[in-house]
């Protein structure tokens, strides 16, 4: 009986002190009492409390500020401690915002383990600092971004007109004041005109006021600017949205054909899973068995773009030899697609333009629009891609088919696609390509060709007249090792497509089938080679006639 008084005492005793060194652990020993007890304000120091930002729209209670005190609303707070600075000046209120809508993370812990979400079973841990800009994406649709190279140009553009001299951008600039002395205005802060907009005739008034200067910041800091640099200062503009960082993402993104088979918000391909909201995955449910160091989404995603077939089993998705920049750009990027439901009230104009009115999210010059779509599979020059276990994709700038293949030819390839292939029908599909933008893009095929313009044929769309029956022993003897029985393709491409067929006139094949293509194993076959005689025109043209009998056996 003692001894289980004794038990109870001390068991009892035991309670009590593990709730006093839990009280105390609480209220007195966690890392925001220690932050809270170093601030102050102009009266004094502060209050040592929880604090928090509750945005019941948004359906966010954020208590981030406990430890980054300097951020938290109506208190004007000073600190030593880097973790209790006040946020760097951006758009929008944080006060309102709240912090986990941007910056990801868990908003009403306090442990910084757990607040930046780096727990197990934690579904949207914290953005990593380096890629901050990430979390502007979760509200806001970059548009009419262009390919990386153009932006850069357009940037240089900028810079090169000195344009820095009289507007901010992005907290840089704006030096120079039009006024003339210290208590004049400097020009408009341009970091967001892409979303609010701007003059688009600002070249002519800028020039007005340059003619009737009589002196001073107008005469003598503008000059006269050409028609290209505007057009790049105008493209340059338009893409100025405060995140300068994942305009440079998403302009990686247009560069390297990945619309070609991922779907992004409103416009893309059907050979890859759909993107639009990539960046909220939740890392617990990423197989990390073959991705090397930390299992965060942002390390899974980095070695996905690296070797995707090692990363996801089964994956098609070749591997595009990516630097270790074009692979830091898309990471962001695809960290950035977290399109979350979102009050209309907190719906920016550029997601608003994007949703609902169908406004792509890159621009429609035919440099971007070949990058964004084609480079992938063709090449960044249009010469072709060849990738382990997956057919080869043929050079679309090759000068023997650039000389055959009419404008006509090219638009209705890209218009209606290659049923069977990963050629998608791109002019006719839900916010396809226009018209106008197909012709653009079969002008700048052409370009990339050398300007390669196609012979005049006079004779008919169909006129051969053939022997079948020799032309498929031909056929069996002489193509089918690459083009496949009955012409379904192999190491080269399928000939018996229905599309390709109906656009193709018989001048086409037969003038293919007689000179080759020039770069590729299809020598032509009107001159003899090592292992084949030479074919006469009448057999050729038996190939031909053949041929066209695979368009209804297909």
């Amino acid at each position: 009986m003692k001894k289980n008084k004794y038990l109870l005492l001390f068991s009892s005793i035991g309670v009590l002190l593990l709730l006093l060194a839990a009280a105390a652990s609480e209220n007195f020993l966690k890392d925001w009492h220690y932050i809270q007890s170093t601030a102050k304000t102009q009266d004094g120091p502060i209050d040592v409390r929880l604090r928090q930002i509750v945005n019941n729209d948004l359906k966010r209670a954020d208590r981030c500020v406990t430890c980054h005190v300097g951020m938290a609303p109506g208190e004007t707070i000073i600190s030593e401690l880097k973790v209790a600075q006040p946020h760097k000046p951006v758009v929008h209120d944080i006060t309102t915002m709240g912090c986990t809508t941007c910056h990801g993370g868990q908003g009403q812990a306090t442990e910084k383990d757990d607040a930046h979400g780096n727990v197990h079973f934690w579904m949207e841990p914290m953005l990593p600092a380096k890629y901050a800009y990430a979390g502007c994406g979760t509200c806001h649709t970059p548009l009419n971004v262009p390919n990386l190279e153009i932006l850069n140009a357009a940037r240089r553009t900028f810079e090169k007109l000195d344009c820095y001299a009289c507007h901010r951008l992005d907290g840089r600039g704006g030096t120079l004041r039009p006024g003339g002395d210290v208590t004049g205005m400097e020009g408009p802060d341009l970091s967001h005109v892409g979303i609010k907009g701007y003059d688009r005739e600002w070249y002519a008034a800028h020039w007005e006021k340059n003619k009737t200067a009589p002196d001073g910041p107008w005469k003598n800091a503008f000059r006269e600017v050409s028609d290209e640099d505007q057009k790049a200062v105008t493209t340059f503009l338009d893409t100025q949205m405060g995140a300068p960082k994942l305009v440079e993402a998403r302009a990686q993104f247009n560069s390297v054909g990945c619309a070609g088979c991922h779907v992004v918000g409103n416009f893309g391909g059907e050979n890859g899973p759909e993107l639009s909201r990539s960046g909220e995955r939740d890392p617990n449910q990423l197989n990390f068995s073959n991705v090397p160091g930390d299992r965060t989404l942002t390390n899974w995603f980095a070695q996905h773009f690296r070797s995707p077939a090692s990363t996801v089993a089964g994956s098609l998705m070749p591997a595009q030899n990516l630097s270790d920049d074009q692979i830091d750009l898309l990471t962001m990027y695809t960290l950035s697609l977290r399109r979350r439901v979102l009050p209309d009230v907190f719906l920016p104009k550029d997601r608003v333009k994007a949703m609902r009115f169908g406004v792509r999210e890159f621009a429609s010059d035919p440099a971007t629009l070949y990058s964004t779509i084609c480079a992938s599979c063709h090449g960044a020059s249009g010469t072709g891609m060849r990738f382990p276990g997956l057919p080869p994709n043929p050079s679309i700038t090759n000068p023997d088919l650039l000389a055959l293949a009419s404008d006509d030819f090219l638009f209705a390839a890209i218009r209606s696609g290659r049923p069977g292939r990963p050629m998608l029908p791109w002019g006719e599909r839900t916010n396809g390509l226009k018209d106008d933008e197909i012709r653009s893009l079969v002008a700048y095929i052409r370009q990339l060709g050398g300007g390669i313009q196609p012979e005049a044929d006079t004779k008919p769309a169909r006129w051969v007249t053939g022997d079948v029956a020799m032309g498929g022993r031909l056929f069996a003897s002489y193509c089918a090792g690459c083009h496949g029985p009955m012409g379904s393709g192999g190491d080269g491409p399928a000939i018996a497509n229905k599309l390709f067929l109906q656009t193709a006139t018989d001048t086409f094949l037969v003038e293919t089938i007689s000179r080759g293509r020039r770069g590729t194993v299809m020598q032509g076959f009107s001159t003899p080679s090592s292992v084949r005689p030479a074919l006469t025109r009448v057999e050729i043209e038996a190939i031909a006639a053949y041929i066209r009998t695979l368009e209804t056996k297909n």
